[in-house]
């Protein structure tokens, strides 16, 4: 079997190092001695403190607040360990910062999603590692392989599938917006329950409007499922809007947790009785309330890496 790099090593940056180092132990290795700093005027310092020559180096950063302190750890890593002679650097990007700006949504706009793809393509990435990019046609801006792992059907639909065991009559699936309709829809199937969709409107970033719901939610528990939750505006308004027309109970969850500026106090007191989210993003205890829930991307990450190195198919895993 044809292996790329003599071995396995995971590094890690500032940006969620408790998942680096749960996905090395998975691995079963030590996760990479380095130190990643700052000089006095703010310039980030890296310091390897062990050989990296021909091995299959994997650098976990999640490119999340601060936004681009974090992407620059990731780049400056990167050339690094491509400088170090590292026989294949993998860029595992558990969280993709900016990728929702994907696209011209008006004159003069940026493609930021495109030039950070770049950016890492320049540092010296060999491939890129991700999960639930928030479209996934941001695959194609690398020029590279690009694994995109997906976080709702291994990990968040079998903790539903247990927790409503018991009353799967009772609940509907619901999209927060139009856009997120495949993914809530291929939530729905693997949970074989009914689907509901919010028809939103969004005057202005970051503010959402519910217009109409489509779908039955009388009387049942509603789970509303999303790729991410920002300042948790739209998620909020939906559950607000679904108890207004009848749904008994509100349950929420999503990939990344980013949860900036008024996210926290407007889910601590929302209708939603519980928030699952994934640890793509490592939330600070400040930001742990009760009502969120946070299950680990590690196993499926650890499995990825895993048949990367060993030169086979990641893609099953989602069979």
């Amino acid at each position: 079997m044809q292996v790329h790099g003599k071995d396995i090593k995971v590094f890690s940056g500032n940006a969620n190092e408790p998942l680096a180092r749960k996905i090395a132990d998975r691995l079963g290795v030590p996760l990479g001695e380095c130190k990643v700093s700052q000089f006095s005027d703010g310039e980030i310092r890296l310091d390897i403190y062990e050989t990296v020559r021909g091995s299959d180096v994997f650098v976990v950063q999640s490119t999340s607040e601060p936004v681009n302190h974090n992407l620059m750890e990731l780049l400056i890593m990167i050339d690094a360990f491509k400088r170090a002679s590292a026989g294949r650097i993998t860029a595992v990007i558990p969280y993709y910062g900016y990728a929702r700006q994907d696209r011209k949504a008006k004159a003069r706009d940026p493609i930021s999603a495109k030039l950070v793809a770049d950016l890492i393509t320049v540092a010296g990435a060999d491939r890129v590692l991700t999960m639930d990019l928030h479209v996934a046609q941001i695959q194609g801006f690398f020029d590279m392989p690009v694994d995109h792992l997906l976080g709702i059907p291994p990990i968040i639909a079998p903790y539903y599938s247990e927790k409503f065991q018991d009353s799967k009559d009772e609940i509907v699936v619901v999209s927060p917006d139009l856009g997120s309709v495949t993914r809530v829809r291929s939530f729905a199937e693997r949970l074989d329950i009914p689907l509901a969709i919010v028809d939103k409107r969004r005057p202005k970033a970051n503010v959402s409007e519910v217009m109409n719901i489509i779908g039955d939610i009388q009387d049942k528990k509603v789970i509303l499922v999303d790729d991410l939750i920002d300042t948790a505006g739209t998620i909020v308004n939906s559950a607000q809007a679904l108890m207004e027309r009848g749904a008994k109970e509100i349950y929420a969850c999503c990939t990344h947790g980013v949860l900036s500026g008024p996210a926290i106090e407007r889910i601590a007191k929302s209708e939603i009785k519980e928030l699952v989210v994934l640890d793509t993003i490592n939330l600070p205890e400040t930001k742990r309330i009760d009502k969120i829930k946070i299950l680990s991307v590690a196993p499926v990450f650890a499995d990825a890496i895993q048949r990367i190195y060993d030169d086979v198919s990641v893609s099953t895993l989602f069979i």
